[in-house]
């Protein structure tokens, strides 16, 4: 079974790796003859040579180290497009061409050196999240720029004449190029409607050859490549020939210098950023396909090393292709083999058909570029004006084409990272950094309270407030936090800053805080930090963080508290200790009698049994009530105190409750005899009586009032913890 399998995962890969290379190999080619003509008639066939050369290159690197299954990388658009844009501009300036094909090896170079610095510095993962509008706008501009460069060819006009000079020179035109573009133009639209198997490109590039070849009858002038400036011409094919081509390339790169990598550096970090996102596109494209999942930083270092490797042969660079690589899937590739064999195939192509490259037309390859860049174009995003909500987006793309177009693919790269950040920053400003606001006499500690001390708190409760805050708190969100804070002032005597849901801060937000702090201190209230997260995803620290600003130091006005139940029993116990009576300065063990009155219970409810309860001292540190015990106690406690937490995954743990002099604890395991399902520690030294099930039910029949008695008390107390939770949820659902 294993065996089958791996036959047909071969044999997809070949037929797959085969269909792709006839839709890559003559974009490929169309790609370098648009790069390099700008410089000289005679550079055309150097640039079919270099497209095919790329092909090869980077399906054999690229594919082998990047490791994205089905995946077909070869040179693509966007990098024609730069690069061609590179290279007339930098003709018009008089440089030498023998200079600009060296600055086009760096560039290549550099760029792929660029995408192997993202891969192992993680920069691959964010590469996928510029903006949607910033990407749309820098495709559109490339499809334009192609439409530009390659619309002069399809009209047969001067290599030199740029757009402008050959639409407004009707006599430069050559009408046999016209009719060979016109005819590859409507084979590219209406192939995919007759025929599936093959690639449309393939079609529409024998057909403007055979109707190239067919106008020759008319003109036979058009049957010769040698200075015939409407084909690509004689390439030097041969394993001879490659070999000295590989030399020549070795022997001009030892000619570079460090002053051409100041001017390089910029179109290759643009050229690096261009590909990273169409290869990564791409492979987000395929894994919705295919039900798997790519490594984009392992694909930016097979990326980056295909390009070096292409650049070193002499290829132009490339990336994921979406075309080849869908042509890839539908063929029934399995693996990333499929890649490295169209490698293969672009190889035998150049060795073996080389000659035949000579008869295509430029034309030809213009019209298939201008069908290309007419779908590089985002119609969609002209929906975006209609929406005001969608208005900005619709002129970051505008813009991003604008500068484009005006000055140069690189100058759109950089406008648009600088609007990636003015996009980041609209979304942060417009959201709210205030989650919510709770009044105190809405939240309460765990720590359980008498029916009297609650009163005093509700009654109090309006002397805090707790402010949960979210998101990121920097310059661009400090006036908003500012303002969330400032009503506070004057009215509390308590703020409470939840931080346990902040992404980010800065120093700007941080002075905000401390004109807050400044002002409550001067009003006599508190500022009470809780839940500071340990790290921030940055990786900023941030309690260290507040405290080497002083933020958060030493002041009787400003604390900082590891959870927000411990800031709650802090305001409380600071809100009972200035009522008279309610905490004892050193309370001594109550009695049976002291616990039925606190408790409200009836008189008797406890002294009538107190044969069967039984006394105990507990030091502290030590287990009250140990989780998965099977006690069926009754503790009420007569002096000190017990946490009561539930254990969660690792040293994790909630904490249900903190229980005084006057409580009790273990209700439910009484009520309804099981395993305990949480800890009971005592915090100090406490004193309780503990009353078993199994021993009050023996005199559950002679003492039936006394029974019913502490059943209600019981109930009564649950009754009262639950609407006080209640409260608490409904609080926070607010």
């Amino acid at each position: 079974m294993e065996t089958n399998n791996a036959r047909r995962a071969w044999a997809g890969d070949l037929w797959g790796g085969l269909a792709a290379m006839l839709v890559a190999l003559p974009s490929a080619i169309a790609f370098g003859v648009t790069i390099f003509s700008p410089l000289g008639p005679g550079f055309g066939p150097q640039g079919a040579m270099a497209g095919i050369l790329g092909a090869t290159a980077l399906g054999l690197i690229a594919s082998t180290f990047g490791g994205t299954d089905r995946l077909i990388t070869a040179p693509c658009a966007p990098a024609a497009a730069l690069l061609a844009a590179l290279t007339i501009d930098l003709n018009r300036q008089g440089v030498p061409p023998e200079t600009v094909i060296l600055m086009l090896v760096l560039i290549g170079l550099l760029a792929g050196a660029l995408q192997i610095g993202f891969g192992l510095s993680g920069i691959g993962r964010l590469i996928r999240f510029i903006p949607y509008p910033v990407v749309s706008g820098y495709l559109t501009a490339v499809g334009i720029t192609i439409i530009a460069g390659q619309l002069p060819r399809v009209l047969g006009a001067d290599k030199e004449q740029g757009l402008w000079q050959a639409l407004f020179d009707p006599g430069g035109w050559h009408w046999e190029s016209l009719l060979v573009g016109a005819i590859v133009i409507a084979v590219m639209a209406g192939a995919p409607r007759l025929i599936r198997a093959v690639p449309a490109a393939i079609i529409a590039l024998i057909g403007g050859v055979l109707a190239y070849l067919a106008l020759g009858f008319a003109n036979p002038a058009l049957w010769q490549t040698q200075g015939n400036p409407l084909v690509v011409g004689p390439l030097s094919a041969g394993e001879g020939q490659l070999l000295e081509t590989l030399l020549r390339q070795a022997h001009a790169l030892g000619d570079w210098n460090p002053a051409l990598l100041a001017q390089v550096f910029m179109p290759a970090l643009s050229l690096a950023a261009l590909l990273s996102i169409d290869t990564l596109k791409t492979c987000v494209v395929l894994d919705a396909m295919t039900a798997s999942h790519h490594n984009p930083d392992r694909e930016m270092i097979g990326q980056g090393l295909g390009n070096m490797g292409s650049a070193l042969i002499g290829g132009i660079p490339g990336a994921g292709t979406m075309g080849a690589s869908l042509v890839n899937v539908s063929s029934g590739a399995q693996t990333r083999r499929s890649g490295t064999i169209e490698g293969l195939f672009a190889l035998l192509a150049f060795l073996l058909l080389s000659s035949l490259v000579a008869w295509v037309p430029i034309a030809a390859l213009g019209a298939i570029l201008l069908v290309v860049g007419y779908r590089m174009i985002d119609w969609h995003s002209l929906e975006f004006f209609r929406t005001r909500s969608t208005r900005f987006d619709f002129l970051v793309i505008l813009t991003v084409i604008a500068v484009a177009l005006v000055f140069n693919l690189v100058a759109a790269s950089g406008a648009g990272i600088v609007l990636a950040v003015v996009l980041f920053l609209r979304e942060q400003t417009r959201s709210t950094v205030l989650r919510r606001k709770l009044e105190g006499g809405e939240m309460f500690s765990r720590v359980v309270r008498h029916e009297i001390e609650l009163q005093v708190l509700l009654r109090n409760g309006s002397k805090t407030v707790i402010v949960e805050l979210q998101g990121a708190l920097f310059f661009g969100t400090a006036n908003q936090l500012y303002q969330a804070l400032e009503p506070e002032i004057g009215q509390r005597t308590y703020v409470i800053l939840n931080l346990r849901r902040v992404q980010s801060l800065d120093l700007t937000a941080t002075h905000a805080l401390e004109q807050i702090k400044e002002r409550l201190e001067a009003a006599g209230a508190y500022l009470i930090f809780t839940e500071i997260p340990r790290g921030l995803p940055s990786g900023l620290k941030m309690k260290r963080y507040l405290k080497e600003v002083g933020l958060v130091r030493e002041s009787e006005k400003a604390l900082a508290f590891r959870d927000l139940d411990q800031a709650l029993e802090w305001i409380e116990h600071q809100m009972l200790s200035t009522e008279p009576g309610l905490i004892p300065a050193d309370p001594a063990p109550l009695e049976l009698e002291d616990l039925e009155g606190l408790l409200g219970w009836k008189p008797g409810s406890l002294t009538r049994i107190a044969p069967i309860i039984e006394t105990r001292q507990y030091a502290a540190g030590t287990k009250v009530l140990n989780l998965g015990g099977p006690e069926d106690e009754l503790v009420f406690i007569r002096k000190g105190t017990v946490r009561v937490v539930l254990p969660l995954q690792g040293k994790d743990h909630w904490h249900i409750g903190t229980f005084g002099r006057g409580d009790f604890i273990g209700e439910m395991g009484f009520l309804d005899p099981s395993r305990r399902a949480a800890d009971a520690t005592a915090l100090d030294e406490v004193s309780c009586f503990v009353l078993a099930r199994h021993r009050f039910n023996e005199l559950a029949d002679s003492q039936s009032e006394a029974a019913a008695h502490i059943f209600e008390g019981i109930a009564c107390v649950l009754a009262m913890r639950v609407r006080f939770m209640n409260k608490e949820l409904r609080a926070l659902r607010t």
